[in-house]
Formats: C-alpha cells, sequence, structure tokens
C-alpha cells in the first residue's frame, strides 16, 4: 500500500495519524531529506525510512505526538552503532526526523496538501519549521506555495514572506535557516509533484498485476478497453480508474496530456495499431508495447508517417529482460523499465 491509499483509508475513519519526515541525514542512510513516512494510533504505519530498525521506536514516538497533539524532532545517530549493544544495523549515518500530528481538526494538513498534489493537482513547494527559537512560530507549523498563492497551516504573514523569498531551488528537499524577529528558525523545503501517471491500454487479465506493482510505487493508473466484458471483470486496487469506450475515440475520451507513459496491451493488432497511431501525436515519454519486435515493426510500418514521432519513445517489446514466465514477471520486466525511465527523467532535469 502507498501512502495516499493508507492516509486515504485512516481519513476515511477519521482516525488520528502522524507524519514522519527526514529533514537531515549524514554518512550511509536507507533515506535521505524529504522521505516520509505515516503512523497511525495503532502502530500501523506506511513507508520506511530505515529499512525497518527504526520504525519501532518511531512508533513510540508516535504515539506521544499524538497525545501532546506537538510536533517533535527524533535524531538517531547510528555511526557508533555496535552489534552487542547498539541496534546492529550497520548503517554508520546519522538521520533528524520530524513527527507532525495530523487529525480531522486540522484537517489533516500538511499531508492532504501533499496527497493534492501526488494525486494531480499543481506542483508546489511545501514549507516547514523544523527548528523555532521563536515562541510564536511552532515547529511543524507549515506553508504550501503554489501558483503565487499560499494555504498556511499554522504561520503568520510576516513569517510566510521570510518564507517565501527562500523558497528557489532545483533540489527535491532542502533546508534553509531564517532569521526572525523572534530568533532563527530552521525550515525544511520540499518540492512536491504530480505521482506518475499511466495509461493502460487493455485490460485484459495481465493488466491486474501490472496495475498492482504501478499503485504500489503510488504511480496513478488508467485502464482503457473496449470490451466491456473485460472492464468490469478486472479487479484493480483503488483508485484506479477504468473505462470502456471506441478504440477510435480512445484520445477524444481521455486528456492524454496528463500522462507520462502508456502501455498498449489490447493483444489484438487492429486495437493496438490505432492506440499506437494516436499516442504518436502526445508528448508522452515512455510508450511500450507488448510482444515480439516483429510485430512491433509490422505495427509501426502499418500507421505510415505516425511512427517517426514514437522514435526514442515507443519500447517494444516492452521491459527489461529479468527472466521468469507468466503475467506477474512480464509485469516486473514493464514496471522496471518505466521506473528507470522515470528515474533518468529526473536526471536529465537536474
Amino acid at each position: 500500500m502507498n501512502l495516499r491509499s493508507f492516509f486515504r483509508e485512516n481519513t476515511a475513519q477519521k482516525a488520528p495519524l502522524v507524519l514522519v519526515t527526514v529533514f537531515e541525514t549524514a554518512g550511509s542512510t536507507y533515506s535521505k531529506a524529504g522521505g516520509r513516512m505515516l503512523i497511525d494510533a495503532n502502530g500501523n504505519f506506511c513507508g520506511m525510512l530505515s529499512g525497518g530498525c527504526l520504525e519501532g521506536d518511531l512508533v513510540e514516538r508516535a504515539r506521544e505526538v499524538m497525545a501532546s497533539g506537538t510536533a517533535r524532532v527524533a535524531t538517531y545517530d547510528l555511526s557508533g552503532d555496535d552489534e552487542l549493544w547498539g541496534l546492529g544495523v550497520g548503517c554508520d549515518g546519522t538521520m533528524r526526523m520530524l513527527l507532525q500530528p495530523l487529525s480531522a481538526e486540522s484537517a489533516y494538513q500538511p499531508f492532504a496538501a501533499i496527497s493534492d498534489v501526488e494525486d494531480g493537482a499543481a506542483p508546489a513547494v511545501l514549507a516547514t519549521i523544523i527548528e523555532s527559537d521563536a515562541d510564536e512560530v511552532p515547529c511543524g507549523a507549515s506553508a504550501l506555495l503554489r501558483d503565487g498563492c499560499v494555504e498556511s497551516y499554522g504561520l503568520d504573514d510576516p513569517v510566510i514572506e521570510l518564507i517565501v523569498g527562500e523558497a528557489q531551488s532545483s533540489e527535491p528537499a532542502w533546508t534553509h535557516t531564517l532569521e526572525h524577529s523572534g530568533g532563527c528558525l530552521r525550515v525544511l523545503y520540499a518540492t512536491l509533484t504530480r505521482s506518475p501517471a499511466l495509461l493502460v491500454l487493455g485490460a485484459g487479465l495481465d493488466s491486474e498485476p501490472l496495475v498492482r506493482i504501478a499503485t504500489e510505487l503510488g504511480w496513478r493508473c488508467t485502464v482503457v478497453d473496449h470490451r466491456p466484458a473485460y472492464v468490469d471483470g478486472r479487479k484493480y486496487p483503488e483508485p484506479t480508474r477504468s473505462l470502456c469506450c471506441d478504440v477510435e475515440r480512445m484520445s477524444d475520451e481521455i486528456d492524454l496530456s496528463h500522462f507520462d507513459m502508456a502501455l498498449v496491451m489490447s493483444h489484438r493488432l487492429a486495437s493496438d495499431r490505432s492506440y499506437l497511431a494516436q499516442l504518436a501525436s502526445t508528448d508522452i515519454g515512455y510508450v511500450g508495447l507488448l510482444g515480439p519486435v516483429a510485430r512491433r515493426k509490422r505495427l509501426t510500418s502499418e500507421i505510415g508517417d505516425a511512427a517517426a514521432q514514437l522514435e526514442g519513445r515507443l519500447h517494444g517489446p516492452a521491459g527489461i529482460r529479468l527472466g521468469g514466465r507468466g503475467p506477474a514477471p512480464i509485469a516486473l520486466e514493464i514496471v522496471a523499465e518505466m521506473q528507470k525511465f522515470l528515474a533518468d527523467r529526473v536526471e536529465i532535469r537536474r
């Protein structure tokens, strides 16, 4: 289960949560600044920040944060950890984390805003106070900066003005110390972007493991098929969107500009030909096609000039060869190639 699904399950019951965010690391650590996890009142958690060695202690700290309703910082120095008296994790690093209480009374902010952006809202920057010498500026207070507007969660205008002035960076997460009249403020800035969006064209049985793996990674999945029985007969994890529409009208029914990746897997030549022709005119960076090389060559030759628009984007057969047979191993191979595409895209942007 990904963080957003865990969040939705708990908020539907108006249950309290604690958001844990890594804001500083040194040495070898499992997570880096910006890493997050959620913990519920029963000690269940989603996300891992240390590979499992610190999560038990974080659960106990989270209970204290829920009880007090006050954010707090946890520091773990594993640089001198040993097997006999320490945790024996061998990470040889230091991690500092902020634990923030989330409740229905506070509208589950700021994670509600984080989830909103990842679900497809406009990108934003989340600024969170992680250390404060000013009595009037509480640790854990935050502000969301989006489209020139600011949504404040516990911060007044003078502090917001300071925060906005330092909210420029290409990094996914960074910290900055601000001078305030009441004392120094240390702020964690985190760039929030939409989670990857995957369009699956074909709702055969082999689409189920693929969508399950993609959803586990936090991707937003949409499955399309022209066969009602296929669409109705599949069991996809929430919140997968599944649609039944005519193959030739697919691009009219769906806004293709919202997708980062597409996978053509209807297992019908006519359908796949039409899907490829429609995808050719989009900016979708990864277009995968099931089937052997000969099938790809046949389909690209049949769509004529549109094939040139797919050059450098079309992956057929889709996937990184890992070995194994059947829908699940093939799904893993395809998702692995998509994950590499996403990682390479981030590096290029940097």
